[in-house]
């Protein structure tokens, strides 16, 4: 029987970068902890990311999550049956349990971590009221994991949480899985073999809050001839294709849809790209800096905390001509891309690997409660 007992409660378990972590934490971690997993919205295609060994149950809950606080019985008596040492909850999806967590006389059933990684388009620009005070009310007891120093800041000063409760923990990768050769011929099916023009690669879920249409308007005003490859998969896919093909460059423009491992294409991709409208710290900046690329972005979230002071100036104001500069400037100096790209490497080796993030979380998980 493996140790500790942990309640992982996602809005979704859809593939995403909570997930995806969640997925490496587990492995990581061993059997010093048993998984139990509840999707709010019944999604469960992240589990295709454990490694067979990992000690895990899926619960399905059957709730509308619609209902909101009149599921708040329903998740009390799941969390008396189910019995976990340790709550541990995901961004704003699964607030409600943390509420639930909180009955009369308000004290605690059980020990509860609460991981957030950001905000969906609704937050993308400011903080809702109404959601600063309910985290400032259900997170009051909660010890709250923050992977970014701008979330961090934002949990100390607008939700105004103890700082004693508050953790920084950044996210980690397998760096080594991305110093191997891409796959040559996944990339010449999507027009980026070598000897052709530059590749720009950008790895993204298609939703309105990443701004492909950014990259798309940026990529239509380069001045250089380029070839883009966006992986990912998502509900804005059709207009992001029709887009392309209104700005006259869907012939120079593929959409890879969603891969398993992303370390088949990064290494042929010659600079990576991020126009998100809201990040915090995204795995794919974390793979595009261990597979030795520069990155052009738009400079959100700990972008600037993440890369190494070389990438600094390829970093932009949120609009498509100041990306496209940085964009051009990459592509017009191979041997700048080269530098910048190695400095990224050597900065995601010293300070994100996983075996850092997987030490710190064995810690937490340990203790709290």
């Amino acid at each position: 029987m493996a140790g500790r007992v942990l309640l992982h409660v996602f809005s979704s378990f859809a593939v995403g970068g909570p997930q995806v972590r969640f997925a490496r934490l587990a492995r990581l971690l061993g059997d010093r902890y048993r998984h139990l997993i509840v999707a709010m919205d019944g999604a469960h295609g992240a589990r295709t990311l454990l490694d067979a060994g990992v000690d895990y149950r899926i619960h399905e809950l059957g709730l509308d999550k619609r209902a909101g606080l009149a599921n708040l019985p329903a998740l009390r008596a799941k969390l008396k049956a189910l019995s976990p040492d340790l709550l541990v909850t995901y961004n704003w999806g699964a607030i409600e349990w943390g509420l639930a967590n909180r009955p009369p006389p308000l004290a605690p059933f059980r020990p509860q971590v609460h991981i957030e990684d950001g905000f969906g388009p609704e937050e993308a620009h400011r903080q809702l009221r109404r959601r600063v005070l309910a985290r400032r009310l259900v997170l009051a007891r909660a010890t709250v994991v923050l992977p970014s120093r701008t979330l961090y800041q934002i949990a100390a000063e607008v939700w105004r949480l103890d700082p004693a409760r508050l953790e920084y923990l950044p996210n980690g990768i397998d760096c080594a899985r991305f110093a191997g050769p891409s796959d040559a011929a996944l990339l010449a099916r999507l027009g980026a073999a070598p000897g052709g023009p530059p590749v720009i690669g950008t790895v993204a879920a298609l939703r309105p809050e990443k701004n492909l249409a950014r990259l798309l308007h940026a990529f239509a005003e380069l001045r250089r001839p380029a070839r883009l490859v966006v992986v990912g998969a998502g509900a804005e896919g059709d207009r992001l294709a029709a887009l392309a093909a209104a700005l006259g460059v869907a012939d120079r423009v593929r959409f890879a849809g969603h891969v398993e491992r992303p370390e088949r294409l990064l290494g042929g991709f010659d600079l990576f790209a991020l126009s998100s409208d809201t990040e915090q710290m995204p795995f794919s900046v974390l793979e595009a800096m261990a597979a030795g690329l520069p990155v052009a972005g738009v400079d959100v979230g700990d972008l600037g905390h993440m890369l190494a002071d070389e990438n600094a100036a390829y970093l932009t104001e949120p609009s498509a001509p100041a990306l496209a500069g940085a964009i051009d400037a990459l592509l017009a100096d191979p041997g700048r891309r080269a530098a910048v790209g190695a400095a990224n490497r050597a900065r995601a080796l010293a300070r994100f690997d996983e075996r850092r993030m997987a030490a710190a979380y064995d810690r937490l998980f340990s203790r709290a409660g």
